[in-house]
């Protein structure tokens, strides 16, 4: 076999072991390994078998992943989410679709101390969703905002697939996040105003609580002072450039220890937790690095980029077209596959292609990270929707479907922005920069 076969092969064999439930990393590895041997020899395959995992054990940016995921398992523990919830809720709960923004805005404060699309929806169905069904909103409208409000979680920096992108694609973390803010303020006004309409055009389905008085409103905002210092220290000393990402990140996880010891939330079997789910997320992620890194060195040996770009140059298509075909793949993918999952196993393939096009990568990352929160909620197996669906199994698939509908939409107005006007992503990096 030639080795476009071979990366044709390979390719195909690796989706079968994703079917079959082998871990991503491990499939992706031992594809890589096998191809690259059937191409170099199996001598080569083993020194590459042995290098890549050292070379990024030792890679600074990659070492900024465990730090987020501590500080978002702290975050979560302290209960920064119910403050932002509860203050969110006291400003603006009491309009018709109020806690559904609430829920939204919410779900964007939480994100940027997260980093998860799942761990937000998980952590909004525990906190949100209960308290919309009883304020007599609609089981789908709730579900499927807490669905929506959770793809929040990968658009606003920090975003840890946003680093697993930019170490990956060997592009500026920091210029990620920069290229992040304006689209994630996007999202967030764009279902805002999906709620707005959906609410004016049903509003029993969303309906308001009672209003606070105003100093009781002002003092709410008090509640979620851990959260805005976590932003302000975090976000603000990256962007200042009193802080790295490594050490933001590090100070991140000082201050939510501290803030979760001091509030009484953190016992012994409470941080044993804490640190159980960032280490196991934390080398989850590290293997999928360790998989993508030698599949992608066996797909570069294969040539199976060139032939990529070769086939997609004879269909003719203009760039704009290539694009939005790329759209619908990953708007399809994101529907299968985790957000890891969905760009590490492509970006081998999908870069190349865009490096081709002559767009530019951190345009692209963005791009790529928001249509895989699009991919979570689509049918038929939306990963946010399944979350919420386990969760809560007396509100059907269709019900939340139903609810999503709106913001899908809004979605779609977004992706199309994105798309068509590359400097909405690239404006901030080229001041910052």
């Amino acid at each position: 076999m030639g080795p476009e076969t071979i990366a044709l092969v390979g390719f195909v064999s690796m989706f079968v072991l994703i079917v079959l439930h082998v871990p991503i990393g491990v499939a992706m590895g031992v594809v890589g390994i096998v191809g690259f041997a059937s191409i170099a020899g199996w001598g080569p395959a083993l020194s590459l078998l042995a290098s890549e995992p050292a070379s990024t054990m030792a890679n600074l940016d990659l070492a900024v992943i465990p730090l987020f995921m501590l500080m978002g398992s702290l975050a979560a523990a302290g209960g920064l989410a119910r403050d932002l919830y509860e203050t969110s809720e006291a400003l603006v709960g009491h309009h018709p679709g109020g806690l559904a923004a609430t829920t939204i805005v919410a779900s964007a404060g939480f994100g940027a101390v997260c980093g998860s699309s799942v761990a937000t929806t998980a952590t909004f169905g525990r906190v949100a969703l209960p308290e919309m069904i009883s304020r007599k909103y609609a089981p789908g409208i709730s579900a499927g905002t807490v669905a929506a409000g959770g793809t929040l979680g990968i658009i606003v920096p920090p975003s840890s697939i946003m680093i697993l992108y930019a170490v990956l694609a060997e592009e500026s973390v920091l210029d990620l996040f920069s290229a992040a803010i304006i689209p994630a303020i996007l999202s967030v006004m764009l279902y805002l105003a999906a709620i707005v309409i959906i609410a004016k055009r049903n509003p029993a389905a969303m309906p308001g609580s009672k209003k606070l008085p105003a100093r009781d409103r002002i003092l709410a905002i008090g509640k979620s002072w851990g959260a805005i210092l976590l932003a302000i220290i975090v976000m603000g000393g990256i962007y200042s450039g009193v802080f790295t990402v490594n050490e933001a990140a590090a100070v991140g996880v000082v201050f939510t220890f501290f803030f979760a010891l001091g509030r009484g939330k953190l016992n012994r079997q409470t941080f044993v937790n804490v640190l159980s789910e960032a280490s196991v997320a934390t080398i989850m992620i590290y293997f999928i690095v360790f998989g993508a890194s030698i599949f992608s060195y066996f797909v570069s040996l294969s040539g199976a980029s060139e032939g990529v770009i070769g086939a997609i140059q004879k269909l003719g298509l203009p760039p704009l077209g290539v694009i939005f075909a790329l759209v619908f793949v990953y708007i399809i993918l994101g529907a299968f596959f985790d957000e890891v999952a969905a760009v590490v196993v492509t970006l081998p393939f999908v870069l190349p292609v865009i490096l081709s096009l002559g767009y530019d990568p951190v345009w692209w990352g963005i791009l790529n990270v928001a249509l895989i929160g699009v991919g979570m909620l689509t049918p038929p197996i939306g990963m946010n929707v399944m979350l919420l669906n386990s969760m809560r199994a007396d509100i059907s698939l269709m019900t939340i479907y139903r609810g999503i509908f709106g913001f899908f939409l809004a979605d779609c107005v977004r992706i199309a922005i994105l798309a068509l006007f590359p400097q909405v992503t690239l404006w901030l990096p080229s001041i910052i920069g």
